[in-house]
């Protein structure tokens, strides 16, 4: 069995505490949290399981990571804190870990990747003997793994877009939702996330991740973004009240462009209601879902909702990203150390999870 931490116990932290105690070469060794409040609880009520784990939460990090853990699925956000996080990685790296997160962006690609924040990582790797692979929880296999799936299906291929379309009423993450995307804020507020490049300095890796695998040449990455208000003031189930005028909707696109065309496109369609926005496109289910659109011959659309949490379209997506980090544990662990992308991990059929729940004591 693969010894087995789980650092984080959010949004991403919960469904990694549920997918590791469900495969069957990983074991559950120690979850480390921030909030004290949660220390000494255990894991499996914290992710929402109906029994216990036998695991108890810790704030330790020295005490957890000197135990020398084969894995580490390092759950806790980047989005407010990417130095952190950062050295939280590199911390576990060289331990001889093998890590696996989407808390750092510019690690989608890491051919890419700037070299002050490649270069430290590859030193842990060196030093510690372990592995890395950042894959995104939006998730990152509805921008890579996919779509260069779906494009192997035609005979020519126009463009690519890979879309997430959520209604983030159902999201608990007040901070991202609010803060960082700006629903909820006056449509003056500056929201981080849609500052001008930023989007590409989250999502550009992905695209050039595409363009390497498919072989060609980016000419630039260019971003598109749109904001629409509330017409009525909306409550929501998770979040509480946003008021009428304030932002309710935002689109933007992250644009390869390939020939003075956009080739290659990552779109995201983010609402707080559905009544905002309304002629911009929808989930069938109305909450969410992920798509991929190739135009070419034939023209191939592929949708994919997946519910957790009670039905939580947004949490569903959460753990499929989570189900594509953890599972890639047991090959990485067999693979040698170094810094993986998705072109080099596989997707892992479900060997021995068929009909098997998460194990409780």
């Amino acid at each position: 069995m693969i010894s087995t931490v789980v650092w984080g116990t959010g949004n991403v932290g919960r469904a990694a505490i549920r997918a590791v105690a469900a495969h069957p070469a990983l074991k559950l060794t120690a979850v480390l949290v921030h909030d004290p409040r949660k220390v000494g609880r255990d894991a499996g009520q914290l992710a929402g399981l109906e029994g216990e784990l036998g695991v108890c939460a810790t704030d330790d990090v020295d005490t957890v990571l000197a135990a020398r853990p084969r894995a580490v699925v390092y759950a806790a956000s980047g989005d407010l804190r990417p130095d952190e996080a950062h050295a939280d990685v590199a911390r576990a790296l060289r331990t001889g870990a093998v890590v696996v997160t989407p808390a750092l962006y510019a690690l989608y690609d890491p051919p890419s990747a700037p070299p002050e924040l490649r270069e430290p990582l590859l030193e842990a790797i060196a030093d510690g003997g372990g592995s890395l692979f950042v894959s995104g929880v939006d998730p990152g296999w509805g921008n890579d793994v996919l779509p260069l799936l779906v494009s192997g299906l035609g005979s020519t291929v126009d463009t690519i877009r890979c879309q997430e379309i959520f209604d983030y009423s159902t999201y608990d993450q007040p901070e991202s939702v609010r803060d960082l995307i700006g629903m909820g804020h006056p449509m003056e507020y500056q929201p981080p996330m849609l500052t001008a490049t930023v989007p590409t300095m989250v999502w550009g890796g992905q695209i050039r991740l595409l363009a390497r695998a498919l072989d060609v040449q980016l000419d630039d990455i260019r971003e598109t973004l749109e904001r629409r208000p509330l017409d009525d003031t909306v409550t929501t189930r998770t979040m509480g009240k946003f008021e009428a005028g304030t932002q309710g909707a935002v689109r933007f696109e992250v644009q390869g462009i390939v020939g003075g065309v956009p080739r290659l496109v990552i779109e995201h369609i983010t609402r707080i209601h559905p009544s905002c926005a309304p002629d911009w496109p929808t989930p069938p289910d109305g909450t969410g879902a992920h798509r991929v659109i190739v135009e070419g011959r034939p023209r191939i659309e592929v949708t994919v909702e997946a519910s957790d949490e009670d039905e939580n379209r947004s949490a569903g997506g959460n753990a499929t990203a989570v189900g594509r980090l953890v599972n890639a544990i047991d090959w990485l662990t067999e693979a040698e150390p170094g810094l993986y992308d998705a072109l080099d991990v596989p997707l892992r059929p479900a060997a021995g999870r068929l009909g098997r729940s998460q194990s409780c004591t």
